[in-house]
Protein backbone atom coordinates (compact mmCIF):
# COMPACT_ATOMS: atom_id res chain seq x y z
CA UNK A 1 0.00 0.00 0.00
CA UNK A 2 1.40 3.38 -0.73
CA UNK A 3 1.42 6.48 1.38
CA UNK A 4 -1.22 8.43 -1.04
CA UNK A 5 -3.70 10.47 0.70
CA UNK A 6 -7.25 8.42 -1.05
CA UNK A 7 -10.23 11.35 -0.92
CA UNK A 8 -13.26 10.40 0.93
CA UNK A 9 -12.03 8.43 3.56
CA UNK A 10 -13.85 9.14 6.80
CA UNK A 11 -11.93 11.49 7.69
CA UNK A 12 -12.33 15.30 9.53
CA UNK A 13 -9.40 17.50 8.94
CA UNK A 14 -8.44 20.13 6.21
CA UNK A 15 -6.52 18.08 2.94
CA UNK A 16 -6.93 14.90 5.39
CA UNK A 17 -3.95 16.60 7.00
CA UNK A 18 -2.84 15.10 10.69
CA UNK A 19 -4.54 16.40 13.62
CA UNK A 20 -1.66 19.53 15.47
CA UNK A 21 -1.80 16.73 18.25
CA UNK A 22 -0.70 14.27 16.02
CA UNK A 23 1.83 16.13 14.26
CA UNK A 24 2.56 19.92 16.22
CA UNK A 25 5.84 21.01 14.39
CA UNK A 26 4.30 21.42 10.97
CA UNK A 27 4.91 24.87 10.05
CA UNK A 28 1.08 25.48 8.73
CA UNK A 29 -2.25 24.96 10.55
CA UNK A 30 -5.71 25.32 10.08
CA UNK A 31 -8.40 25.78 12.53
CA UNK A 32 -12.29 26.33 12.53
CA UNK A 33 -13.62 29.34 13.74
CA UNK A 34 -17.16 27.89 13.93
CA UNK A 35 -19.59 30.87 15.20
CA UNK A 36 -22.24 33.19 13.02
CA UNK A 37 -23.80 34.32 15.89
CA UNK A 38 -23.79 37.86 14.73
CA UNK A 39 -25.21 37.55 11.12
CA UNK A 40 -27.70 39.92 9.81
CA UNK A 41 -29.27 37.57 7.19
CA UNK A 42 -29.15 33.91 7.04
CA UNK A 43 -27.27 31.96 9.33
CA UNK A 44 -25.34 28.40 8.71
CA UNK A 45 -21.73 29.90 8.82
CA UNK A 46 -20.80 27.83 11.80
CA UNK A 47 -21.23 24.68 9.44
CA UNK A 48 -18.59 26.49 7.06
CA UNK A 49 -15.31 24.61 8.71
CA UNK A 50 -16.91 21.22 8.45
CA UNK A 51 -18.20 21.62 4.73
CA UNK A 52 -14.64 23.34 3.89
CA UNK A 53 -12.64 20.24 4.95
CA UNK A 54 -14.97 18.11 3.47
CA UNK A 55 -14.47 19.69 0.21
CA UNK A 56 -10.61 20.08 0.53
CA UNK A 57 -10.31 16.19 -0.06
CA UNK A 58 -10.04 16.36 -3.32
CA UNK A 59 -7.03 19.01 -3.29
CA UNK A 60 -5.96 16.04 -0.89
CA UNK A 61 -2.72 13.89 -3.47
CA UNK A 62 -0.55 16.58 -5.60
CA UNK A 63 1.16 19.79 -6.53
CA UNK A 64 -0.81 23.03 -7.13
CA UNK A 65 -1.00 23.54 -10.59
CA UNK A 66 0.81 27.14 -10.74
CA UNK A 67 3.23 26.88 -7.79
CA UNK A 68 4.31 23.51 -8.70
CA UNK A 69 4.57 22.25 -4.98
CA UNK A 70 2.27 21.30 -2.27
CA UNK A 71 1.26 22.32 1.33
CA UNK A 72 1.11 18.43 2.17
CA UNK A 73 3.58 17.00 4.53
CA UNK A 74 3.75 20.94 6.09
CA UNK A 75 0.28 21.54 7.30
CA UNK A 76 -1.84 19.86 10.21
CA UNK A 77 -5.41 20.55 11.60
CA UNK A 78 -6.29 22.18 15.45
CA UNK A 79 -9.91 20.95 14.67
CA UNK A 80 -12.80 24.10 15.94
CA UNK A 81 -11.63 26.14 18.55
CA UNK A 82 -14.11 25.52 21.98
CA UNK A 83 -16.09 29.00 22.22
CA UNK A 84 -19.73 29.63 23.81
CA UNK A 85 -22.26 29.95 21.09
CA UNK A 86 -24.59 32.71 22.77
CA UNK A 87 -22.42 36.04 23.36
CA UNK A 88 -20.43 37.88 21.00
CA UNK A 89 -17.99 39.70 23.51
CA UNK A 90 -17.61 36.11 25.12
CA UNK A 91 -16.67 34.16 21.72
CA UNK A 92 -14.26 37.18 21.11
CA UNK A 93 -12.70 36.59 24.81
CA UNK A 94 -12.68 32.59 24.03
CA UNK A 95 -11.17 32.40 20.97
CA UNK A 96 -8.28 35.46 21.59
CA UNK A 97 -6.20 33.64 23.61
CA UNK A 98 -6.36 30.24 21.59
CA UNK A 99 -5.63 32.37 18.53
CA UNK A 100 -2.48 33.22 20.23
CA UNK A 101 -1.36 30.45 21.44
CA UNK A 102 -1.19 28.86 17.55
CA UNK A 103 -0.45 31.73 16.01
CA UNK A 104 3.17 31.81 18.21
CA UNK A 105 3.49 28.26 16.75
CA UNK A 106 2.19 28.07 13.14
CA UNK A 107 1.22 30.29 10.18
CA UNK A 108 -2.39 29.71 10.50
CA UNK A 109 -5.46 29.26 8.31
CA UNK A 110 -8.53 30.41 10.21
CA UNK A 111 -11.82 28.66 8.56
CA UNK A 112 -15.24 30.53 9.75
CA UNK A 113 -17.68 31.20 10.74
CA UNK A 114 -18.98 34.88 9.96
CA UNK A 115 -16.77 38.00 9.77
CA UNK A 116 -16.96 38.93 13.39
CA UNK A 117 -14.48 36.08 14.69
CA UNK A 118 -12.09 38.27 12.15
CA UNK A 119 -11.52 41.37 14.85
CA UNK A 120 -10.50 38.70 17.94
CA UNK A 121 -7.87 37.41 15.64
CA UNK A 122 -6.51 41.10 14.33
CA UNK A 123 -5.88 41.76 18.26
CA UNK A 124 -4.49 38.38 19.11
CA UNK A 125 -1.64 39.18 15.66
CA UNK A 126 -0.87 42.41 16.99
CA UNK A 127 -0.50 40.90 20.67
CA UNK A 128 1.70 38.39 19.35
CA UNK A 129 3.98 40.44 16.51
CA UNK A 130 3.99 43.72 18.79
CA UNK A 131 2.86 45.63 15.64
CA UNK A 132 -0.26 46.31 13.41
CA UNK A 133 -0.27 44.57 10.05
CA UNK A 134 -1.02 45.54 6.53
CA UNK A 135 -4.57 44.08 5.59
CA UNK A 136 -5.82 42.44 2.03
CA UNK A 137 -9.59 42.56 2.56
CA UNK A 138 -11.79 40.47 -0.06
CA UNK A 139 -15.67 41.31 0.46
CA UNK A 140 -19.14 42.48 -1.08
CA UNK A 141 -19.05 44.59 2.25
CA UNK A 142 -17.19 47.51 3.40
CA UNK A 143 -17.70 46.10 6.87
CA UNK A 144 -16.97 49.54 8.11
CA UNK A 145 -19.98 50.41 9.85
CA UNK A 146 -20.02 52.54 13.32
CA UNK A 147 -22.77 50.09 14.63
CA UNK A 148 -24.51 46.66 13.79
CA UNK A 149 -28.17 47.91 13.59
CA UNK A 150 -28.03 49.61 16.82
CA UNK A 151 -25.49 47.07 18.18
CA UNK A 152 -21.80 48.41 18.95
CA UNK A 153 -20.10 45.39 16.92
CA UNK A 154 -21.16 42.90 14.52
CA UNK A 155 -19.97 41.01 11.07
CA UNK A 156 -20.05 44.50 9.44
CA UNK A 157 -18.15 46.60 12.01
CA UNK A 158 -15.21 44.42 12.42
CA UNK A 159 -13.00 46.84 9.62
CA UNK A 160 -13.96 50.01 11.20
CA UNK A 161 -13.04 48.62 14.73
CA UNK A 162 -9.41 47.21 13.89
CA UNK A 163 -8.58 50.68 12.15
CA UNK A 164 -9.81 52.49 15.17
CA UNK A 165 -7.85 49.59 17.23
CA UNK A 166 -4.39 50.56 15.48
CA UNK A 167 -4.51 46.73 14.74
CA UNK A 168 -4.02 47.32 10.84
CA UNK A 169 -2.64 50.24 8.99
CA UNK A 170 -4.52 52.34 7.36
CA UNK A 171 -1.96 52.99 4.70
CA UNK A 172 -1.37 48.79 3.87
CA UNK A 173 -5.30 48.24 3.83
CA UNK A 174 -6.83 47.14 0.68
CA UNK A 175 -10.24 46.03 0.23
CA UNK A 176 -11.60 44.09 -2.79
CA UNK A 177 -14.36 43.22 -4.28
CA UNK A 178 -17.00 45.72 -2.59
CA UNK A 179 -20.55 46.38 -3.76
CA UNK A 180 -23.02 46.37 -1.70
CA UNK A 181 -25.69 48.95 -0.51
CA UNK A 182 -24.72 51.27 2.16
CA UNK A 183 -23.84 54.75 3.15
CA UNK A 184 -21.14 56.53 1.44
CA UNK A 185 -19.15 57.49 4.66
CA UNK A 186 -18.87 53.73 5.38
CA UNK A 187 -18.01 52.75 1.37
CA UNK A 188 -15.67 54.99 1.33
CA UNK A 189 -13.83 54.89 4.71
CA UNK A 190 -11.13 53.00 3.70
CA UNK A 191 -10.22 55.72 0.99
CA UNK A 192 -10.98 58.12 3.19
CA UNK A 193 -8.76 57.23 6.52
CA UNK A 194 -5.81 56.50 3.08
CA UNK A 195 -6.53 52.54 2.22
CA UNK A 196 -7.72 51.82 -1.08
CA UNK A 197 -10.87 50.36 -2.06
CA UNK A 198 -11.26 48.27 -5.36
CA UNK A 199 -15.03 48.02 -5.86
CA UNK A 200 -16.46 45.14 -7.80
CA UNK A 201 -17.55 47.36 -10.50
CA UNK A 202 -13.66 48.36 -11.09
CA UNK A 203 -12.62 44.76 -11.42
CA UNK A 204 -15.43 43.87 -14.56
CA UNK A 205 -13.95 42.10 -17.45
CA UNK A 206 -10.04 41.82 -15.78
CA UNK A 207 -9.34 37.92 -14.87
CA UNK A 208 -5.37 37.81 -16.09
CA UNK A 209 -2.69 38.35 -14.31
CA UNK A 210 -2.12 41.34 -16.96
CA UNK A 211 -5.95 42.44 -16.60
CA UNK A 212 -5.48 42.48 -12.91
CA UNK A 213 -1.96 44.37 -13.03
CA UNK A 214 -3.55 47.46 -11.39
CA UNK A 215 -4.59 45.42 -8.52
CA UNK A 216 -1.52 43.29 -7.76
CA UNK A 217 0.87 46.05 -8.29
CA UNK A 218 -1.14 48.58 -5.86
CA UNK A 219 -1.04 45.82 -2.86
CA UNK A 220 2.48 45.37 -3.58
CA UNK A 221 3.32 49.00 -3.85
CA UNK A 222 1.13 49.65 -0.18
CA UNK A 223 2.70 47.10 1.36
CA UNK A 224 6.43 48.19 0.45
CA UNK A 225 5.66 51.55 1.37
CA UNK A 226 4.61 50.31 4.71
CA UNK A 227 8.03 48.89 5.03
CA UNK A 228 6.91 45.36 4.29
CA UNK A 229 4.91 44.89 7.52
CA UNK A 230 3.27 41.21 8.48
CA UNK A 231 0.65 40.88 6.01
CA UNK A 232 -2.95 39.09 6.65
CA UNK A 233 -5.68 38.06 4.45
CA UNK A 234 -9.20 38.14 5.13
CA UNK A 235 -10.97 36.47 2.51
CA UNK A 236 -15.33 36.59 2.77
CA UNK A 237 -17.10 34.36 0.35
CA UNK A 238 -19.53 36.61 -0.62
CA UNK A 239 -16.83 38.58 -2.97
CA UNK A 240 -17.59 36.42 -5.13
CA UNK A 241 -21.04 37.00 -7.03
CA UNK A 242 -23.50 34.52 -5.67
CA UNK A 243 -22.98 32.11 -9.34
CA UNK A 244 -20.23 31.43 -7.93
CA UNK A 245 -20.74 31.17 -3.85
CA UNK A 246 -24.49 30.61 -3.70
CA UNK A 247 -23.75 29.42 0.02
CA UNK A 248 -23.36 32.53 1.90
CA UNK A 249 -25.51 35.03 4.49
CA UNK A 250 -25.54 37.99 2.23
CA UNK A 251 -25.19 37.54 -1.18
CA UNK A 252 -24.56 40.52 -3.61
CA UNK A 253 -25.28 40.39 -7.53
CA UNK A 254 -22.37 41.45 -9.70
CA UNK A 255 -19.39 40.15 -7.81
CA UNK A 256 -15.96 38.85 -8.51
CA UNK A 257 -15.70 35.50 -10.44
CA UNK A 258 -13.79 32.60 -8.73
CA UNK A 259 -10.55 33.11 -11.00
CA UNK A 260 -9.99 36.72 -10.27
CA UNK A 261 -9.75 35.72 -6.55
CA UNK A 262 -7.52 33.27 -7.96
CA UNK A 263 -5.52 35.14 -9.99
CA UNK A 264 -4.46 37.59 -7.12
CA UNK A 265 -3.70 35.15 -4.56
CA UNK A 266 -1.50 33.84 -7.10
CA UNK A 267 0.04 36.50 -8.17
CA UNK A 268 0.82 38.22 -4.70
CA UNK A 269 2.22 35.06 -3.15
CA UNK A 270 5.33 36.26 -2.09
CA UNK A 271 3.94 39.21 -0.34
CA UNK A 272 4.69 38.89 3.85
CA UNK A 273 2.03 36.67 4.79
CA UNK A 274 1.52 35.57 8.21
CA UNK A 275 -1.83 34.83 8.04
CA UNK A 276 -5.91 34.43 6.57
CA UNK A 277 -9.19 33.26 7.16
CA UNK A 278 -12.03 32.14 4.92
CA UNK A 279 -15.07 33.30 6.33
CA UNK A 280 -19.07 33.08 5.51
CA UNK A 281 -19.48 30.38 3.79
CA UNK A 282 -22.88 28.83 5.04
CA UNK A 283 -23.56 25.55 3.29
CA UNK A 284 -27.30 25.46 3.93
CA UNK A 285 -27.72 27.80 1.11
CA UNK A 286 -25.00 26.13 -1.14
CA UNK A 287 -25.52 24.59 -4.65
CA UNK A 288 -23.94 21.33 -6.11
CA UNK A 289 -20.55 22.43 -3.54
CA UNK A 290 -20.19 25.45 -5.39
CA UNK A 291 -18.95 27.36 -2.63
CA UNK A 292 -17.04 25.16 -0.32
CA UNK A 293 -15.14 24.27 -3.21
CA UNK A 294 -14.52 27.41 -4.08
CA UNK A 295 -13.13 28.07 -0.39
CA UNK A 296 -11.12 24.93 -0.24
CA UNK A 297 -9.31 25.50 -3.03
CA UNK A 298 -8.80 29.13 -1.86
CA UNK A 299 -7.24 27.92 1.50
CA UNK A 300 -5.08 25.20 -0.51
CA UNK A 301 -3.89 27.91 -3.10
CA UNK A 302 -2.79 30.38 -0.23
CA UNK A 303 -1.49 27.26 1.85
CA UNK A 304 0.64 26.53 -1.66
CA UNK A 305 2.25 29.72 -2.69
CA UNK A 306 3.56 29.93 1.23
CA UNK A 307 4.99 26.41 1.11
CA UNK A 308 8.75 25.32 0.84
Amino acid sequence: MSDHAFPYLSASTFLLAPTRQQAPDRPFCVAGVAWDGSVTNRPGARFGPSAIRRASQMLCDAEHPVFNRTPHGQVCDAGDLMLPNTSLETMRAALQPQAEALIVAHRMAWIGGDHSITLPLLRAYRKVLGRPLALVHFDAHCDTWTDHFGEPSGHGTWTYEALQEGLVIPEATVQIGIRSSGQREAREYVNTVGGRVFTARELRGAESPSQLAFVIDEIRRRVAAAGNPPLYLSLDIDCLDPAFAPGTGTPEPGGMTSAQVLTILEETADLPWVGMDCVEVAPPYDVSELTTNAASTFLWTWLAGQAR
